[in-house]
Formats: structure tokens, sequence, C-alpha cells
């Protein structure tokens, strides 16, 4: 800056350290002579969504744990506890009396137990592949694509892009930038390449005259509520308070999806758990009591 060079520039300088956004946002703040606010609206924003992510990662380390937990006892029995029943498994087996579900055990039990570093070689095989994928323009849209499209996080994932996307919008329409170098902006504010194609596809619209609701409803990204909003906004000339209304109602519609999801979570982990202790646990009763039932 020093030198000559404007802030923005010198902030995309270091993309580490200063986003597409805010480097967007600083950019519009400089060309239309109120970057002071722009720069408390950043760090308004910036907090806000330090927050939210908090929240976000406050509630999935217990489920998290529960599934770790889970696969560690699971682990645990099939290396050491299946294997001291190896004598009883193989007279049964002779007599061709092993029943199917510890037959099942036993071969998941050798695999684990002798060719674990397969699986391990293939779970970080995968690791290596995923980030190769998500470095590349197709892997990111794809993963994007998948976010939003799964049952139970991708409603949040959706809520959160659509309120900051608002947000934004809304904020940078109050200051009083041309809507179609806010959508510009806005657009990288989602996070998600899907819903950003959709509102570069909207702009295009606006910018030939038509209203921002009509692309983004046919584009099917968007809740039909929050279009709906929109298009009352514009009809009314106050698009950018309702767009700064529909943030704050999507953000507080997105904890609590972010809590019913966690709650589900939560059962879902056990049930998986219980299910592959009892597939564990018949698999190892069963020949017991077809031995007991033979004596």
């Amino acid at each position: 800056v020093a030198d000559g060079t404007r802030l923005a520039e010198s902030m995309r300088q270091h993309p580490e350290a200063f986003s597409e956004l805010s480097t967007s946002m600083v950019r519009a703040g400089e060309e239309g002579s109120f970057l002071e606010d722009v720069l408390k609206q950043v760090a308004d924003f910036t907090e806000h969504q330090q927050e939210l992510k908090g929240k976000v990662i406050g509630a999935m380390v217990y489920p998290l744990f529960l599934l770790f937990a889970g696969i560690s006892v699971v682990w645990a029995m099939l290396v050491w506890f299946v294997p001291k029943f190896a004598p009883i498994f193989e007279r049964l087996a002779e007599r061709d009396e092993l029943p199917l579900a510890t037959t099942l055990l036993v071969s998941v039990s050798d695999y684990v137990g002798s060719y674990w570093f397969v699986t391990l070689g293939l779970i970080i095989g995968g690791v290596v592949l995923l980030r190769q994928q998500l470095r590349t323009e197709p892997g990111i849209r794809r993963w994007h694509q998948l976010a939003i499209g799964l049952p139970l996080l991708g409603p949040v994932v959706r809520s959160l892009a659509v309120a900051r996307f608002c947000r934004i919008l809304g904020t940078l329409l109050k200051n009083g930038v041309p809507i179609l170098q806010s959508l510009r902006i806005a657009k990288d504010a989602t996070g998600n390449r899907v819903l950003s194609d959709a509102i570069a596809n909207a702009a295009d619209n606006v910018s030939s005259g038509k209203s921002l609701a009509s692309p983004l409803a046919s584009s099917g990204q968007f809740p039909l509520e929050v279009v709906e909003m929109i298009s009352v906004g514009e009809e009314a000339n106050n698009l950018e308070q309702v767009l700064i209304n529909i943030a704050d109602t999507m953000e507080r519609r997105t904890q609590r999806l972010m809590d019913l999801a966690v709650r589900l979570l939560e059962p879902l982990m056990l049930m998986v758990m219980a299910g592959l202790v009892l597939f564990v646990v018949i698999g190892l009763l069963l020949p017991v009591m077809t031995t007991s039932g033979t004596l």
C-alpha cells in the first residue's frame, strides 16, 4: 500500500490470509468510498462465521467420538477376542455344523487380523485421491454437489450457504454497491460452487433487465420461501433489508437443523455400534449353543 498499490490488490497477493470474499468486499468499499464500513462488516462477518463454525464442530464432536469408540471396540474384539474361540469353530467346521453368521465373523476376523495393512493402505490411498480431486475444479464441484445432497447434513450446508449469500448481498446493496457488482462479490460468499453457478446465471439474467428471484427459482438450488421473499423485496424496493432478514432467519433455522441432525446422529451411531457388537456376539454364541445342544 505504501508503494501505491490499492489495499484490495495487496490483500489479493496473500490468499492464505485474506479470503476472496474479503478481498472483493474491500475492493467494492474502495470503489464506493465506504471502505471503513466494509472493513467493519468484514470483521463482523468473519467473527460470525467463526462462531457458526465453532458450533458445528462442537455439535459433531460427540457423534464422531461414538463412531471412533465403536470402531475401536469392534476391531479389538475381532483381532483379540474372536481368535480365542478358533478351536471350537474348527471342530464345528469339520462336522459342517458352523453357523453362517460365525463363518462370516471368522472370515472378517481373519482378514482384519492378517490384512489390516491392506485396509489401512486403502484408507490412506482414498484420502490422498480425495485431496487430489479436491484440487481440481470438477472434483470440487462434485464434492459441493454431494455436500448439499446429504440426507441430514445437506440441508444444514445449504442453509448456511444461502444465509451467507443473502447477508453479503444485502450488506453490499445497503451501502450503495450496484446489484451486478454485488452479485459477483456475494456469489463467492456461499462457499459452494453449485450455488455460485446458480447465482452467476441469475446475474446474467439481471443484466438483461430481469428480476433476481426468477432465475434463482428456476435453478432449483434455493428454498422456495427465500425466493418468494426476494421477489417481495424487489417489488417493494427494499431488497437489501429483506436479504438481511432472510440471513437472520436462515441462520436461526440452521441452528435448529443442526441440533436436530446431531440428535438424530447420536442414536444412529448407537444403533450402528449395537448392530456391529450384536453381530460379533451372535457369531460367538451360536456355536456355543450348538455345542451345548449336541451335548
